[in-house]
Order: structure tokens, then sequence, then C-alpha cells
């Protein structure tokens, strides 16, 4: 019978990893005690205060903006994950000499301004752009319609500016996976839905999972897309934490809306945890 003894740390490793601990407590841990702090300045006084919190949460405009953060990062997920899927599995699975094209060509759009993309969407989506020209020319549409400034728009850009970290997320996961599990459901007489369902789909869980958070923390915290598509009408957490700290300035609102979303952070990732333990447990 082996016996595992858990090693101490070496005062060796201890020194090594001072430096990022450091560079972690500066530029995370302080910026987030003082916007902390922040939060709680009061309107008058020396006293700390729960003003900025009595009314985020007493103002039902603010709620309905917290639902429509959540939704729209949640339709990212539904939408963008299932899309990065197949992608994912195609560059898993292929033996072609192009496979590393194919993987770069996927994470290209990375490397590009997000700026920049949801400007072409703009062009893309706006009342003469391509897909409005396309459809009055082919006679579906009489006259242009809005397709910009708004919900749909800010949806279908995040989708195109989320699916590289969807791909890259499920790709990570499936590289590690054994091919030979699939064949040997094939060679016991399983088809390939079979296969698919009951080998594939559950083994890539954990990087559907990982991929979904990724995509979900990426578009709830989303500012530069929902400001510029939504054209003035998309109201998230992102966009209002901007609007306080620029326009209103507010910064003790600002600092509640922001530790707010960074609460978000911690339940979904918590959320995701529990989760992913219970389908580890199972696998």
């Amino acid at each position: 019978m082996r016996v595992s003894v858990r090693k101490q740390p070496s005062w060796l490793q201890v020194l090594l990893i001072l430096p990022g601990v450091a560079a972690l407590v500066v530029t995370f841990v302080f910026p987030l005690l003082w916007l902390a702090r922040t939060s709680l300045q009061p309107t008058t006084g020396h006293i700390l205060s729960l003003h900025a919190y009595v009314r985020l949460f007493e103002d039902s405009f603010y709620w309905w903006v917290i639902g429509r953060t959540i939704f729209i990062g949640l339709l990212c997920v539904v939408i963008t994950v299932p899309m990065a899927f197949p992608v994912a599995l195609f560059l898993a699975r292929s033996q072609s000499r192009w496979r590393g094209t194919l993987t770069a060509l996927a994470i290209a759009p990375l490397l590009t301004s997000t700026v920049i993309r949801t400007y072409g969407w703009m062009v893309i989506l706006g009342r003469h752009g391509l897909i409005n020209t396309t459809l009055v020319w082919a006679g579906i549409l009489a006259q242009p319609t809005r397709l910009d400034n708004g919900p749909f728009a800010t949806v279908v850009a995040l989708v195109e500016i989320l699916l590289p970290y969807g791909i890259i997320s499920i790709l990570s996961h499936l590289s590690r996976l054994d091919a030979e599990l699939e064949q040997a459901a094939s060679l016991l007489g399983a088809r390939r839905l079979q296969v698919f369902w009951r080998v594939l789909l559950p083994l890539s869980l954990p990087g559907l999972m990982t991929a979904s958070l990724l995509v979900f923390v990426l578009a709830i915290s989303s500012l530069v897309t929902p400001q510029l598509m939504g054209g003035g009408r998309v109201f998230v957490l992102a966009t209002e934490i901007f609007n306080q700290t620029t326009i209103a300035l507010d910064w003790p609102f600002a600092g509640a809306l922001s530790i707010t979303l960074l609460a978000f952070f911690g339940i979904f990732v918590a959320l995701y945890q529990r989760i992913l333990q219970h389908v580890e447990s199972q696998s």
C-alpha cells in the first residue's frame, strides 16, 4: 500500500512565486480594495455608507439592467458555444497538413481590435449596409430595415467577437481526448449519432463548460460593442458604469455597479466549479 506524502514548499519555491504574488497584489488586490472603498464613500461626512448600494437595489431600472446584462450573456453562450464546437471538433480531429493554418485562421480575428470589428458590423448591419442592400436588391425587402442600434446587432457582434475564445477553449480540451474511444464505440456497434451523444459529448462537457464561462464573463463585461452597436438603446452594467464615471461623475455609484458586476463573476465561477466537480465525479 502506497502512502502519498505531501511535500512542503521549499524556500526556493516560495521565493520564485513571490514576484508574481506581489504583482497580483499591486495590480489587482489594491485596486479592488480601492474600488470597494470608493463604493462605500458617503455623500457627506467621513463615515462609510451603503448609500450607493441602497440606491442600486431600490431602483427598478438597475434591476432591469442587471437582468438584461445576464440575458445577453446567456444568449451569447447559447449561440456561440454550439457554433464553436463543430469548428473545434474538426480542428481537433483533422489530419490535414493545413490543420495549423486552419487553426490560425480560426483565431486570427483575435489579432484585430474589438473596436475595428465592431465598426465592421456597424457597416454590415447599417441601414445602407451589405445585408440591407442585398435584401433590397433581391426583392426580399421593399426598403431597408433597421438592423443596427439595438439588442439584435449587439448580440450578433458579440457572438462573432467571442467565437474564437469558444473555439480555443473547446479545442484545448478536445485535443487531449483519445480518439480511440470513439473508434472503440463504433467497433462495438454504436452508430455515429450514438457515439456523439454517449461518448464524445459527455467527454467534451468540461471544455464546453469552460468555453461557456469564458464567453459569458466576456459578454457581460463588454463595453465597446454594446456602446457602439446598441446606439444608446442597449443598457448593460458595463455601459452604466461607463456613464456614471464619465458623464454623471458619480464614482461611488459606479463603484457599487462594478462590485455588483464582480459579484456576478464570482457567483458564476463558483457555480461553474460546482457543476464541473459534479461532471468529473460522474465520468
